[in-house]
């Protein structure tokens, strides 16, 4: 028996997470692990108190055809890794890693090109976070050195998010 590589065990992690998220049009499932433990966890969906677009049964950025990575404060939802950043205390995040998975909710596919958001990649720099996994495939993933995102500031304003 094969066994699973880390990377893709915590990644498999976060896909069970995304599960949780409230969002239809995209849920994204996000964990920080530090030395091999996981520090948090976080989903998309409203913030507490709100009712999330699933209760709704619609999705504003959907209803006015918004583009993906586009007009954020029209989405009722708080995305995965700003939850997963508030539930953890930035000294057990610094120099952790964030996993990533993302679902498409038409298709159930894996978000193509999946990439946190501008705000979030500002959260994940002030959080002391360096590395972002993103799941590609079932398989396959791509690493990100967060200081690239600081190396090429262009990073922090030009994005395909959510």
């Amino acid at each position: 028996m094969e066994r699973r590589d880390k990377h893709n065990y915590y990644l498999d992690i976060a896909r069970s997470v995304l599960e949780r998220g409230t969002c239809l049009r995209r849920n994204y499932g996000a964990i920080i692990v530090k030395n091999d433990e996981i520090i948090s966890t976080g989903y998309t969906g409203a913030p507490r108190g709100r009712k999330n677009c699933s209760d709704l049964g619609y999705c504003l950025r959907e209803k006015m055809d918004i583009p993906r990575g586009q007009n954020y404060e029209k989405c009722r939802s708080v995305h995965a890794e700003a939850n997963c950043i508030i539930s953890a205390s930035r000294r057990d995040m610094i120099g952790g890693i964030l996993y990533l998975v993302g679902k498409d909710m038409k298709t159930k596919e894996l978000v193509k090109n999946a990439n946190s958001c501008t705000m979030c990649k500002r959260l994940i720099l002030n959080s002391g976070i360096e590395k972002v996994i993103i799941r590609e495939t079932n398989q396959s993933f791509r690493i990100i050195q967060v200081n690239e995102w600081i190396e090429n500031d262009d990073s922090l304003s030009d994005d395909m998010g959510y």
